[in-house]
C-alpha cells in the first residue's frame, strides 16, 4: 500500500511539474511536440515519419 501511494504521489508532482506553464501562467499552452515545430530538427532536415 505504501509501494501504491508514492507511485500516485511521485506520478502526481511530475504531472504537476510538467504541467506548470499551462496551470500558472495566462493563455499558457503545452509546447508542441511536433517535427515540423522544433528548429534543431529543422536545420537537420529531419521530417515527420509519416510524410514518407
Amino acid at each position: 500500500m505504501k509501494t501504491l501511494l508514492l507511485t500516485l504521489g511521485l506520478v502526481l508532482l511530475a504531472v504537476l511539474l510538467l504541467g506548470c506553464r499551462v496551470l500558472f501562467v495566462k493563455g499558457g499552452k503545452f509546447p508542441s511536440g511536433h517535427v515540423h515545430d522544433i528548429p534543431a530538427l529543422k536545420k537537420r532536415n529531419i521530417t515527420c515519419g509519416t510524410k514518407e
